[in-house]
């Protein structure tokens, strides 16, 4: 079933920007705006007005693609009827009784990720849903016509950026996600998937990488890799991953995509790869920052001919009062003057910073140009994702 575009906004901005989307008519009204477990909404938009989106009055918004049954508001409100149906009957038969409190518990939108549903932690947090134990978990897998349940909490602070996530029924923990004609296997408990950054996946998907070796610093479970070796047609990419549960879904996903004979999975830390001077790019895909990687990845740079650095990065803006938004197509929606110039800063100084590591590392010049810089996501209030192409030369 086809994708339908979503504008994934902040909770404080949702109805803003919904009443500002409706009076241009981008709105798709068939379907319903929907609460996400992690604090974001969902506003869903006519595919034919997607080129005009980014030349509204908007900022802090990231375009992503859902299943149009995870917002239809017939099955929304089949699916939201039947499992307070269930419940209802549930609790009634425990002696308690059914009351406004109890509906605004229950969850208000979930994760599907195949027959597996993630739902947020702000539900079931009443005394009387403790009282029926397991049977509340079965009671709601049946009211949502899911297989297996989970529950969402934090990110994990270990270094791998690991999802806290309880599997609250079932055994199997692993789920798949297609993107773009690309098979993400992964098991939701120990790997996370950004949903946010696919703009940015098929920005990707549309370089020209023929012939080209890749070196991908930080691959995780090939959300970057694979685009390069599915779409971009990369000759060979090196994937680098600490996280062993990370490795195990790459290795899994570059079979089950058949591209396991172009890339070579490094595991470990990225710093002690023996590899050097072999790649026509390098993609360094860390946030907040990928900064410790850029030795390495000039150490990785063919010293002939150079290549391209794509440099993500959480920039902070200034807080400046009185400054407004404007269009800028390049950025991904409306963002502040302010926004840019602190964009434009940083890749001025990671420009100088990368020129001078390629000198010191090679005893030759080197000339750093900034080809793009593209606005993946807002990260926080006044924090954006952005990633810097750098096209290095030696001179």
């Amino acid at each position: 079933m086809e994708r339908v575009p979503c504008l994934r906004v902040s909770l404080c901005r949702a109805q803003q920007i919904r009443e500002h989307l409706q009076s241009r008519d981008f709105l798709d009204r068939s379907l319903c705006m929907v609460k996400e477990p992690s604090g974001t909404v969902l506003l869903p938009i006519l595919s034919s007005c997607l080129p005009q989106i980014d030349q509204t009055f908007l900022k802090d918004v990231t375009t992503v693609w859902c299943q149009p049954s995870a917002l239809s508001k017939k099955e929304r409100r089949r699916k939201s009827g039947k499992l307070e149906d269930v419940l209802q009957e549930l609790l009634q038969s425990h002696g308690e009784i059914w009351t406004k409190e109890l509906r605004e518990d229950l969850p208000r939108s979930f994760q599907w990720h195949g027959d597996l549903v993630l739902l947020g932690q702000n539900c079931f947090s009443l005394p009387q849903w403790k009282k029926i134990d397991q049977k509340l978990w079965h009671a709601v897998a049946k009211g949502l016509g899911a297989k297996r349940l989970a529950r969402m909490s934090r990110i994990s602070s270990n270094g791998f950026r690991a999802p806290q996530v309880t599997i609250l029924l079932g055994e199997y923990s692993w789920v798949k996600h297609v993107d773009n004609g690309i098979t993400y296997e992964f098991d939701v408990t120990k790997c996370m998937f950004s949903a946010g950054n696919i703009t940015e996946k098929l920005r990707v998907a549309g370089f020209d990488c023929r012939g080209e070796t890749v070196v991908d610093l930080y691959a995780g479970i090939g959300y970057f890799t694979l685009p390069y070796l599915v779409h971009a047609g990369a000759a060979h990419v090196h994937a680098c991953e600490w996280n062993p549960n990370a490795i195990e879904a790459l290795r899994k996903n570059l079979v089950t995509n058949k591209v396991q004979d172009r890339c070579t999975v490094h595991p470990g830390d990225n710093r002690q790869i023996q590899l050097c001077d072999i790649a026509d790019r390098v993609n360094l895909g860390l946030i907040p920052s990928s900064e410790d990687g850029w030795p390495v990845a000039c150490r990785l740079l063919n010293k002939t001919t150079g290549g391209f650095l794509h440099i993500h990065q959480n920039v902070t803006s200034p807080n400046i009062i009185g400054t407004h938004a404007t269009d800028d197509a390049n950025s991904g929606g409306s963002v502040r003057g302010a926004d840019r110039e602190a964009w434009k800063a940083w890749a001025d100084n990671a420009a100088s910073h990368i020129a001078c590591l390629l000198r010191e590392l090679t005893a030759t010049l080197w000339k750093t140009n900034i080809r793009h810089i593209e606005r993946v996501k807002s990260y926080a209030p006044r924090v954006h994702h952005v990633v810097l192409d750098l096209e290095c030369r030696p001179a």
